[in-house]
């Protein structure tokens, strides 16, 4: 009789220990910039974490934004956002003056003013630039600026050149521009040196971020607080990746998308919601052993020490919308590329992290090859409530290998979601926690720490307590995200209010201490 054989372990196995952290984008720090940078408020959000007993602090994507302001819309899928540089860094080393980024002062503290920060940041950004040269390129962080561009040449180079030509064409789409600046293996000789200055001054700005982003990842280090990065599955279809490396994504002979990404109606939009993202085109990424891919992660894990893909189900089957569709009710499932892909990464990143985001209706395809692959995957409080005990993300039916949160950046705050609940929701909540809501945000605190979930992630707005005006995205919703941000008095409160005192001891109760 043949012997029964045993199962595949699972590609990765990585989460092992209880853990707790905050979710909190840099851009929502306080400071007076305009908008969270790498700053001291960056250093003392650190230090709340640690008097917390935390292990974690999640943000969104890193990347630098266009209209919309979205994380998850980037120029590209490996750059850092130049609005997070902290200028006064410059002015310490003699690159700007601090009357020069006073203008930066006057935008206040209060949200996020994309449009005066467009436009009083980047001359400052590029002055900078230009001291440097005339100083000689001192060595800012542990490497030259020369050294730099030749460690990240794979991908720096596309993008300075792909942001020196957007500037050029006055913001336009890259398929809008002409002949002998829509591709990059083709770039005319007369561009490249009238605008090499430029595509320098932006390799220059990811030179600044990534020193200064190591420096803070070192100060998390030393607190014992690893950083969860965030990547969205796909790239924008405006973005140096796509210019760079059209053979991977399905586009049209003018550069346009063929096939759009997005989610079919589901819990945040009837209508679905239409990202706009082109489409991979699998196939290419296979052949060459998913190289691109590859490589964008390894550069994710050079920045944290933990990474969520977004939309995880888009490995199994994603939504294929054909473009010039109004809406995302129109498309098709198609499959993605599968264990095979997990398999390559985890052949080129043996030791990765991943946080798989699975949230949404889930196939039996999608569960299995999360099991397959080993990630862990999401849980959200809000999402628990309002049917029966059959709901996967009520407590009681979450696996270890998993993270809690009460709410994403996608959600209302706990305590706007409660209020606007109807009244069998609310009364399940107050049923099934044994509370009277009152105090609904802290509930689904102790709520996650308590479950089993080995990591729980709290929304800094829920620590707080606040209600809607807090939300950080409302999707679907094309401006007027991503703007919230902490006041100084709430960052630097929390320490003496008790606070951080008392998620110490949750974390001490539920083992999640580190």
């Amino acid at each position: 009789m043949a012997a029964s054989s045993e199962p595949e372990p699972p590609l990765f196995d990585w989460l092992s220990e209880r853990g707790a952290g905050v979710l909190l984008h840099p851009t929502c720090l306080p400071g007076g910039q305009g908008i969270g940078t790498l700053d001291g408020s960056a250093i003392r959000f650190l230090d709340l974490l640690q008097s917390a007993r935390m292990k974690y602090w999640q943000i969104c994507p890193l990347g630098p934004t266009g209209y919309g302001d979205s994380p998850y819309q980037c120029f590209s899928a490996f750059a850092g956002n130049p609005y997070l540089i902290d200028l006064g860094d410059l002015v310490a080393r003699g690159l700007l003056t601090d009357a020069e980024i006073a203008p930066l002062r006057a935008l206040g503290g209060g949200p996020v003013d994309y449009g005066a920060l467009f436009r009083t940041k980047w001359p400052l950004l590029r002055k900078a630039y230009g001291r440097h040269l005339k100083a000689g390129s001192p060595a800012i962080g542990g490497e030259t600026f020369e050294a730099f561009k030749a460690s990240r040449a794979g991908w720096l180079d596309a993008y300075g050149w792909f942001r020196a030509l957007k500037d050029n064409y006055g913001g336009r789409p890259w398929w809008k521009w002409p002949d002998g600046a829509r591709s990059h293996a083709a770039l005319s000789a007369a561009l490249r040196s009238r605008l090499k200055a430029e595509a320098d001054a932006h390799c220059f700005y990811q030179y600044v971020f990534f020193a200064q982003w190591m420096r803070l990842r070192g100060e998390a280090a030393r607190r014992g607080i690893a950083l969860i990065g965030d990547i969205p599955i796909f790239a924008a279809a405006d973005s140096a990746d796509t210019w760079a490396n059209p053979g991977y994504f399905e586009l049209g002979p003018d550069g346009r998308p063929s096939f759009l990404a997005g989610v079919p109606p589901d819990y945040f939009s009837a209508d679905g919601q239409l990202w706009g993202n082109p489409l991979y085109r699998w196939e290419a990424h296979a052949a060459d052993g998913y190289r691109w891919w590859g490589e964008r992660l390894r550069v994710a894990f050079e920045l944290c020490d933990v990474v969520r893909i977004d939309h995880f189900r888009g490995f199994d089957a994603y939504w294929s919308i054909p473009a010039g569709a109004p809406t995302a009710r129109t498309g098709e499932w198609r499959p993605g590329p599968g264990l095979a892909f997990f398999t390559a990464m985890r052949a080129t990143l043996p030791n990765a992290r991943i946080i798989a985001e699975d949230l949404g209706v889930l196939t039996p395809s999608v569960v299995r090859l999360r099991e397959d692959s080993g990630l862990p995957g999401m849980s959200v409080l809000q999402f628990a409530f309002g049917g029966d005990s059959a709901n996967l993300y009520l407590p009681h039916n979450l696996t270890p290998n998993g993270v809690i949160y009460p709410g994403t950046h996608d959600n209302d705050t706990t305590v706007g979601w409660y209020g606007s609940s109807d009244q069998g929701t609310k009364d399940h909540v107050r049923r099934y926690l044994r509370v009277d809501g009152s105090e609904i945000a802290w509930d689904f605190i102790r709520a996650a720490y308590a479950a089993v979930s080995r990591i729980a992630v709290v929304p800094m707005q829920d620590i707080l307590s606040l209600g809607t005006a807090a939300r950080f995205n409302l999707p679907g919703r094309p401006e007027g995200n991503w703007q919230w941000r902490l006041a100084p008095e709430q960052l630097d409160g929390l320490a003496g209010a008790g606070t951080a005192k008392y998620l110490a001891e949750l974390a001490l109760l539920y083992a999640r201490a580190k």
